[in-house]
Parts: C-alpha cells; structure tokens; sequence
C-alpha cells in the first residue's frame, strides 16, 4: 500500500523503486482488495446494469455510467436524488470504507462507470460538493495521471491502478490536483463512492 498520509513512502524511496515523482498528499492506493472471483462476481451484476452514455454541458461522452444515492446534475450544478445504493455494492461499501477509515454510511453515492476500448477522461476534478473519492478498478488497469498548477508549470504524477485495485483522494490530492485517465486498452470498470462536504 502506497499512502501519502502517513508518509510511508517518501519522494526518495518513490524514486528509488523506479516510481517517479512522489504521489500528491492525500492519495493512497492499494492493489488486490479482493479476489478474483469477487470480481468476477461483480462484474457479472454490472453487466445487467442500465448504464447509459454521459451528457455534459451537451456533450455526449463515451463513458457509459450510472449513479445511486445522489446523482449530480450537470445542466443545472444541482444534487438531486436517485435510486438507493443496490444491496449487491453495499459490502463493496464496507470494504470501501473501511479502507478510507470512515463510516459505511458517510459513503451516500456511487458512481459505477465502463470505459470500452480506447476511452478515457479528461483533466478534472470531481465537483465541489463532494468530499472524499475512492474509486475501485475492475476487470483492467489504467494509467491514473495527476497534475497541478505551479506558477507557469506543472507538477505532475501517476500511478497505474491495476485491477482489483483502490485508491482515495483526499486533501490536497483531492482539492489541489486534477486527475485523468487516458484512453484504456481494453475495457475497463469503476465503482467510484463519494461522501459530501455538506449534507446534501
């Protein structure tokens, strides 16, 4: 496990192990959260799910999702509410939370997302209104890329965030530095959870 929090791994022993720059503050990443045929079992329930290309500002991107819990409106920059979390994610929840070290509860949304073949995501960050990000990769890996600003330059890390694996944005990972994933070689899910600065 990789966790900048706690500082268990310097910008000194990052570059030694080959990894480059050092993660932002805040992010923490971990492979192997659950077993194949977790995954397998999961993966088989997001099939069956109504996912449905995303729209924004117009825009119709190639990522297909679905949200529960809450969902965030684009055209309008509101929360509104949508489906319950389906029981089949709610251990996923558990796991997730226990991994950020909050409560299961605290966790009200979730995002699951496939990227097919040759799509990715831009430079972002998630909206305002949400607090922490932890997201959950399955069936492929990604290249997750970071950057922020520094006067006229950036700064810039990444991590590949294998299968099976989980990482959490938090603190300046999560308010200071974009993230994207470019396009993926092979499809490739997410289960992403948030909980809210405020209550919705």
């Amino acid at each position: 496990m990789i966790d900048r929090d706690n500082g268990r791994m310097t910008s000194n022993q990052l570059r030694l192990f080959g990894s480059g720059p050092a993660l932002p503050d805040g992010f923490k990443y971990q492979p192997d959260i659950m077993t194949p045929a977790a995954e397998q079992s999961l993966l088989q329930r997001i099939e069956d799910l109504p996912l449905r290309e995303v729209e924004f500002h117009g825009y119709v991107a190639k990522r297909r999702v679905i949200s529960y819990g809450w969902q965030y409106d684009f055209t309008k920059g509101t929360l509104r509410k949508t489906e319950d979390i389906p029981p089949f994610l709610l251990p996923l929840r558990e796991l997730t939370a226990g991994f950020a070290g909050i409560s299961a509860d605290d966790l009200q949304q979730v995002f699951v997302t496939e990227y097919d073949a040759g799509v990715g995501i831009g430079w972002h960050r998630d909206k305002a209104v949400f607090g922490d990000v932890i997201g959950i990769s399955l069936l492929s890996s990604c290249h997750f890329r970071m950057r922020r600003k520094l006067g006229t330059a950036w700064e810039r890390a990444s991590i590949t965030a294998d299968a099976r694996s989980i990482y959490l944005l938090r603190g300046p990972s999560r308010t200071e530095w974009e993230h994207s994933i470019p396009a993926v070689e092979s499809r490739r899910y997410s289960i992403t959870f948030r909980n809210f600065r405020e209550a919705p």
